[in-house]
């Protein structure tokens, strides 16, 4: 995917400088893809964060705020755009192909962000990161293309965008809980005898107590079993996209471990994985990338 035009390629630039900013973890992965996939990906990154910001740090109408940006995205997909970040993603969904409705169901995510501020069962969570995740997961299967037919890797896309989901959902409770949210089921937490006060107790202490940290490392092993499932679907993308997922599966993943490391106290800090250890991860998967394109490349002239 070549950006040739100049507008446009300011339109790209300007989603790569927003996840660079507001994506660490995910922006490193993209390095490791081939440099023309990059800029679908920074689209289609900026455009959730930006509406992610509204909904996150809103102003005076939020709700006002992000129906103006769902009428400003139908408006881009359909030639006229006014905003840089929904010209690229205009772009890239021109370019791949890509399901308007996916976009939509992104959105009524975002919108029970301003209602919703817990969820009962892990049905009700389910329903949340399929918009707020799983999506994105099928938005990039066309970005990183695959070799079977793009229906059968779907569910693992999915998939892992969830695991994803719900990693950040672990290392934000304490944020989440300042906004109002708790995106862990309840019932879960109920069966170790915490329910919204317990956590609220937790993050004013700023420690978590026993069962707490029981609830958190029963989540930390529910979502372990989600990248668990998920795993398969990195073999089924094109070769040259599979270090980039594989390495953003462990470097989320290394969340996980951080917040284990920590007793599972997630009210004590936010859990991040250190940059040496993103380097370290990111490093071999680099190696793989520069492998995986030689190989698709074929050998050299006069090999």
């Amino acid at each position: 995917m070549r950006v040739d035009e100049p507008d446009l390629r300011t339109a790209y630039l300007a989603c790569r400088r927003i996840n660079a900013h507001y994506g660490r973890t995910y922006f490193l992965a993209t390095r490791l893809l081939p440099p023309a996939r990059r800029p679908a990906v920074h689209a289609l990154y900026a455009f959730a964060r930006l509406a992610d910001e509204i909904v996150d740090a809103p102003g005076p109408d939020p709700s006002g705020a992000l129906a103006e940006w769902e009428i400003s995205f139908k408006a881009a997909i359909n030639g006229d755009a006014a905003h840089p970040v929904l010209a690229a993603l205009a772009d890239t969904v021109r370019h791949h192909d890509l399901d308007p409705g996916l976009f939509t169901d992104f959105l009524r995510s975002m919108r029970m962000d301003l209602t919703v501020t817990d969820y009962p069962t892990l049905d009700d969570v389910a329903v949340y990161t399929h918009g707020s995740a799983g999506v994105i997961g099928l938005m990039l299967l066309p970005v990183l293309g695959t070799v079977v037919p793009r229906a059968q890797a779907a569910p693992f896309a999915r998939g892992l965008g969830e695991a994803f989901q719900v990693t950040n959902f672990l290392r934000d409770v304490g944020e989440d809980l300042d906004r109002g949210r708790v995106y862990l089921p309840a019932d879960h937490l109920a069966a170790f005898g915490v329910d919204r006060d317990r956590l609220a107790h937790a993050r004013a202490a700023g420690r978590s107590d026993k069962p707490v940290r029981q609830a958190v490392a029963h989540f930390v092993a529910h979502t372990r079993a989600l990248y668990r499932a998920a795993e398969p679907g990195i073999a089924l993308l094109d070769p040259v996209a599979r270090p980039c997922v594989a390495t953003a599966a462990r470097l989320y993943g290394g969340i996980l471990d951080e917040i284990a490391a920590v007793g599972y106290d997630v009210m004590a800090r936010r859990a991040v994985v250190p940059t040496h250890r993103r380097l370290a991860v990111a490093l071999p998967g680099a190696a793989r990338c520069v492998a995986a394109r030689i190989r698709t490349r074929g050998p050299a002239r006069g090999a």
